[in-house]
């Protein structure tokens, strides 16, 4: 169902050392995503996983709260210049009663690898409000756990040994237990396809949870987190600042800098339980 890796000759130089010869890389093809035949999105994405993706990305965007609201998705028949299928459009049919997204013009859903906040029209468009109560949440980490996660994900993603290109995103316990791990080009892919992981095993809203990033912590990161009811958000880099702004606003825990031994809680510290 597509390729994750690829490999492609390059000119290794180390030093005086020159050298030819192959390298793995990360798979970076386009998906579609339609409704009932019409399209509504396209990301680019690693193969692999595409349908946890779809239902993730339709719980993140407030189209479906469950995957009751799914009635059928499959893969349509999109071919290359072979006339192979490439696997890279995928057709949703909406239950009965979910009304399908408004894409009006102040909406355009056209997402990419590296930012899919980038290709939407306003900040205001994108402030989906969630439907669980995350604020609420009275779930305590301790600080040597969450300390621990940045390691525990890193020692699971198989591809990035492989590659170096892909960033994942992991759901945690509270006590540090790996739950769903995925990997992507695209940070908020990664992230799509470990929420679209629990609403295909009907886990939403996932209070009590932890979201491990590999990369930085943005706006579109943290909505995804709310929208799945997820409380804390940890990240190896920085939050930008609307992140900051809207995980106050809902109530989420928002880690950044989550590396070694230390790291800077901006939002909910409460939620940390750091001994003296």
């Amino acid at each position: 169902m597509g390729r994750v890796t690829s490999r492609t000759p390059v000119l290794r130089i180390r030093g005086a050392a020159h050298s030819t010869r192959p390298d793995t890389v990360a798979a970076e093809e386009p998906l579609e995503i339609r409704l009932a035949g019409k399209a509504l999105a396209v990301t680019m994405r690693t193969p692999g996983d595409d349908f946890d993706l779809v239902h993730g990305f339709l719980a993140t965007e407030a189209v479906i709260g469950s995957a009751d609201d799914i009635a059928g998705l499959r893969y349509c028949n999109s071919v290359d210049e072979d006339g192979r299928n490439t696997y890279n459009v995928v057709d949703v049919d909406l239950a009965p009663g979910v009304e399908p997204p408004d894409t009006a013009l102040d909406r355009n859903f056209y997402t990419s690898s590296s930012c899919g906040v980038c290709g939407k029209a306003s900040i205001d468009a994108i402030r989906t409000k969630t439907r669980h109560d995350v604020a609420g949440d009275d779930v305590r980490l301790p600080l040597p756990t969450l300390l621990a996660l940045p390691d525990r994900l890193r020692a699971a993603q198989q591809v990035f040994d492989k590659t170096g290109g892909l960033h994942a995103a992991g759901l945690f316990t509270a006590d540090g237990e790996l739950v769903a791990l995925r990997e992507d080009v695209g940070r908020h892919n990664a992230v799509d396809k470990v929420v679209g992981d629990a609403v295909r095993q009907g886990r939403l809203p996932l209070a009590g949870h932890v979201l491990m990033v590999s990369g930085r912590a943005s706006f579109e990161l943290t909505q995804k987190a709310a929208m799945a009811g997820i409380p804390v958000l940890a990240a190896v880099s920085a939050p930008s600042s609307l992140a900051v702004e809207l995980a106050a606003d809902v109530g989420i825990t928002l880690v950044g800098f989550l590396r070694g031994d230390g790291c800077n809680v901006y939002t909910r510290t409460e939620r940390i339980v750091v001994e003296e």
